[in-house]
């Protein structure tokens, strides 16, 4: 009898388990992130692409106003481990994984999302690095030394990733999403956004793919407002605040002022972007600081990082619809799409508005600036003025104008100490160790005897 109730006990203990489940368990701290947690997990390392202070200086849009190093371009080498180790790792788990919890939104959306994301992260590390780990990378143990795929085989797969990400969003919205709210529209728009700028890269190595991806692109739907812009907007707390505030307001670090070369391209046409982009100095003027200059430096003389870029939760542009509109602008003068230098004019306008209207939040200074006559599109310098537009927009994203300058030469930059401007990062200096054979191949491939520098040129880089 005793035996017979122990063994009843035991039945109901387990029986107990199976209806509650394991009282072990915090389910409060999961121990397996679902899909989209692991999507917005990526979303969260998308303002290390554009905060930055290396890219700021390759785009030359700051100036060092204490310690002038970086702006000198001293730093050879940088590392892509961040990106592959978090969100490319989470993304690819997504994708690999296979398994769609259908309470997250539709499975073909949350493919489609993790596929855009890592389209974009691998399109903006190749765009600095060159050679990459593409189809071996990310498989952990089973490959601790991926090969190196070449710059243009990893732009034709993402091209087709882009495409087929597009092509397979279906109607409704996914959880957890913290840049579109889980909009498939907003996201399918991005993809060929995306594609349509990438392509654009393409002119000079390989026009005639770049002017096909680039229609097939538009066909597909780019964005169309600014409300399709790809942003990231900080919290105004703690654990998720810009760099900037961090830097700047927190630890008042007054190291950034504008160039002279971005306020000389705004202030003479009473550009309605400038009081964003910067303060006035203590005189009470818009002075840029000369980029690279190691003597009369001062925090005061000069028109420091503005206070809108400051702000604890200052929002991150990563692609926009004025940049969309740039590109159309550019493509109309390359005759690639109809309309000639009318509609490259038309498209430039718009562009130049509609980035006003990103920054300002209103169209106020856009007709006093219009009839400024180095602003009037001129045919002859229409290609000059769209890209220096352009550069003039992407204020803050500095490795995006740094990839447009170098393939179009626009504007003229300086210089700083006659040292020449990098047109590319060098690879980690542990990959010398992590990864030896593959990284002297890769290095040889693309430079030859030049080696792992600043200076070897990318593929689309190689007219």
């Amino acid at each position: 009898m005793k035996h017979t109730l122990l063994i009843a006990a035991a039945s109901l203990l387990f029986a107990a388990c199976n209806k509650f489940g394991d009282m072990n368990v915090d389910p409060n701290r999961p121990t397996r992130a679902s899909n989209t947690q692991l999507i917005a997990n990526s979303q969260l390392y998308l303002p290390v692409l554009q905060e930055n202070p290396q890219g700021e200086y390759f785009g030359q849009y700051l100036s060092e106003t204490q310690y002038p190093n970086l702006s000198l371009f001293n730093q050879v080498s940088a590392s892509f481990y961040g990106i592959y180790q978090g969100p490319l790792m989470n993304l690819d788990t997504v994708l690999r994984g296979n398994t769609y919890d259908l309470l997250e939104g539709p499975a073909a959306n949350q493919q489609a999302v993790a596929t855009i994301l890592r389209a974009y992260f691998f399109w903006h590390a190749t765009d600095r690095w060159g050679d990459l780990p593409y189809t071996q990378a990310l498989l952990g143990r089973s490959n601790f030394t991926p090969v190196y795929d070449t710059q243009e085989s990893i732009y034709n797969d993402l091209f087709t990733q882009l495409t087929a990400a597009s092509n397979m969003i279906v109607a409704g919205n996914i959880k957890n999403d913290l840049i579109y709210g889980g909009d498939p529209n907003k996201w399918k728009r991005l993809a060929n956004t995306i594609r349509l700028l990438m392509a654009l890269r393409l002119s000079q190595v390989a026009p005639a793919k770049a002017q096909t991806e680039f229609n097939a692109a538009l066909t597909a739907g780019i964005m169309t407002s600014n409300d399709d812009n790809f942003i990231f907007k900080h919290l105004a707390k703690d654990a998720t605040e810009s760099y900037w505030f961090n830097q700047v307001s927190d630890q008042n670090r007054k190291w950034w002022a504008l160039s002279e070369t971005l306020v000389s391209k705004m202030k003479p046409v009473n550009d309605p972007r400038l009081p964003i982009y910067g303060d006035k100095n203590a005189a009470g003027n818009y002075v840029g600081l000369e980029f690279g200059k190691l003597d009369g430096l001062s925090t005061t003389a000069f028109s420091l990082l503005g206070a809108e870029q400051r702000r604890q939760d200052a929002k991150v542009y990563l692609v926009t619809y004025a940049q969309a509109l740039f590109a159309q602008a550019e493509g109309a003068k390359r005759n690639w799409i109809a309309g000639g230098d009318v509609a490259a004019a038309d498209f430039y306008y718009k562009g130049i508005e509609r980035s006003i209207h990103q920054w300002k939040g209103d169209t106020l200074g856009f007709g006093v600036m219009k009839a400024a006559p180095s602003i009037a599109y001129v045919a002859a310098n229409g290609m000059e003025q769209i890209a220096t537009q352009r550069w003039v927009h992407l204020f803050m994203h500095g490795f995006e104008a740094w990839a447009e300058w170098r393939r179009t030469g626009w504007p003229v930059l300086v210089k700083p100490q006659g040292k020449e401007i990098p047109t590319r990062q060098g690879y980690p200096s542990d990959e010398v160790f992590n990864n030896k054979t593959n990284y002297q191949e890769a290095v040889s491939r693309q430079f030859g005897t030049t080696g792992d520098g600043l200076y070897g040129k990318l593929w689309w880089d190689k007219p």
